[in-house]
């Protein structure tokens, strides 16, 4: 038995590994500012309402690290998302007339693949470990090259990876806990028109840029309570992550030499998720879902040249919090289907007196629909599809006071997931799970 153990453990590490790899790809915003919310195809499916009390199957590990108690045994999950972004933003009356002859941004919108992982292994009655992998945080923006408002944005992307090994403990039959590191890579590209002396006309500007990136360490922790035969509450908490991040200053022509190497830090904005599940019924659950993130603690990022020491240029970010609402159900059609569906409104940290051209974000609704096929005892198929309605907004920066730029800006998405479960094997203590009880 200690063999068997030592080998699963073993192919355990492998196979959350092996996840992260394949987490390696391009990534696009679609919670609020550059935050990403698909890390489970069923949750997704409830608009992420209950994710922290474990709607989402094994990926509620994300929001909510003590989740990974609920299921006995060896599990794993594996989730791909498609999201497709579209957005326009329109120059308007106050645009630098030069600049406004050029025309609105054309579609902004960058289509994306997001991969994420989740792996729970039982050790005895009460321990677990388990891991999850995908992508917290990403950005893909890309406008027209020539458009009016060239010198705020030609692209911008932030890519990052996560990987978060848990331990998670079930105190009693109604109370579990865990908590584990969270480490992860934040990669930032972006890339706009150079306005100088010497390249001066709107319709040929050069570009200048930003490259860098960095790996930081923060945590994850989360406490589910099963206080009554059917109720679930859960609360999760990611911390924010510090980066030193680390790269280089782009200038085009006679000025690369006020370039070269550079330095910023930027820390991640905590992540508190709150979620409850409660059944109505032998087949339908009803799930209540709150997030808040601490966007506020970005601030304004100064990028330092290390050559000089000096400011090379300021990221004016200056978000707000954001705060999601989410309501989901879900009935069990038959033994094999079950199907969901949930709507969230989410206010987006972004608006009128911090939104850009790069990131025009918005308040916006997600309507989601899902549903689960258990194809047998050990493997179960996830799919759904969501829509985010985003308010349509207004944009007007000033950072240089020569050019300024006044648009609206429109946007939209459709997003598609598909996921599995699979049972490895046999459980290694059978009960049911999660455990309801209470003495």
């Amino acid at each position: 038995m200690g063999t068997f153990r030592g080998r699963s453990i073993r192919s355990f590490a492998r196979s959350g590994v092996s996840a992260a790899f394949f987490c390696a790809s391009v990534t696009a915003a679609s919670a609020g500012a550059f935050g990403i919310r698909e890390q489970s195809t069923q949750a997704q499916g409830l608009s992420f309402a209950g994710a922290a009390s474990g709607s989402g199957g094994v990926s509620s590990m994300f929001w909510n690290p003590a989740t990974v108690t609920m299921r006995p045994g060896w599990v794993t999950e594996q989730n791909l998302s498609f999201i497709n972004l579209s957005g326009r933003i329109t120059p308007e009356a106050g645009t630098n007339p030069a600049f406004a002859r050029l025309g609105g941004s054309g579609d902004i919108g960058q289509g994306a693949v997001v991969p994420a992982g989740a792996t729970s292994y039982q050790l005895n009655e009460r321990l677990w470990i388990g891991i999850t992998t995908g992508a917290p945080f990403g950005l893909v923006t890309k406008p027209r090259n020539t458009w009016a408002g060239e010198i705020y944005g030609r692209s911008s992307r932030i890519f990052s990876l996560a990987f978060n090994p848990v331990i998670g403990f079930k105190v009693n039959e109604w109370l579990s806990v865990a908590a584990g590191p969270n480490i992860e890579y934040f990669k930032l590209t972006l890339r706009q028109g150079f306005l100088s002396p010497i390249n001066i006309d709107p319709a040929n500007l050069p570009s200048s840029g930003i490259k860098a990136d960095s790996w930081g360490v923060g945590f994850t922790a989360g406490v589910l309570i099963t206080p009554l035969e059917g109720t679930a509450i859960g609360v999760g908490f990611r911390s924010s992550v510090h980066h030193d991040i680390g790269g280089q200053l782009i200038l085009p022509g006679p000025f690369a030499a006020l370039g070269g190497d550079v330095k910023a830090k930027l820390n991640t904005p905590e992540k508190l998720s709150v979620g409850l599940t409660q059944a109505i019924s032998p087949v339908a659950r009803i799930n209540f879902g709150f997030e808040w993130d601490n966007w506020s603690r970005l601030g304004e990022i100064n990028v330092l040249s290390n050559r000089t020491g000096g400011v090379a240029t300021v990221l004016h970010l200056n978000y707000k919090d954001g705060y999601t609402y989410s309501i989901g159900g879900e009935y069990d059609w038959s033994p094999a289907l079950t199907v969901r569906a949930g709507v969230a409104y989410e206010q987006s940290p972004i608006n009128d007196a911090n939104r850009t051209v790069r990131l025009p974000d918005g308040d916006r609704v997600n309507l989601s629909f899902g549903g689960s096929y258990r194809w047998s005892e050990k493997l179960t198929l996830n799919l759904a599809y969501s829509h985010l309605f985003v308010d349509k907004n207004s944009i007007v920066t000033r950072d240089n006071p020569l050019v300024p730029f006044v648009g609206t800006a429109n946007g939209s998405a459709d997003i598609v997931s598909v996921g599995f479960r699979y049972v490895f094997g046999e459980p290694a203590v059978v009960a049911p799970a999660p455990l309801v009880r209470k003495f």
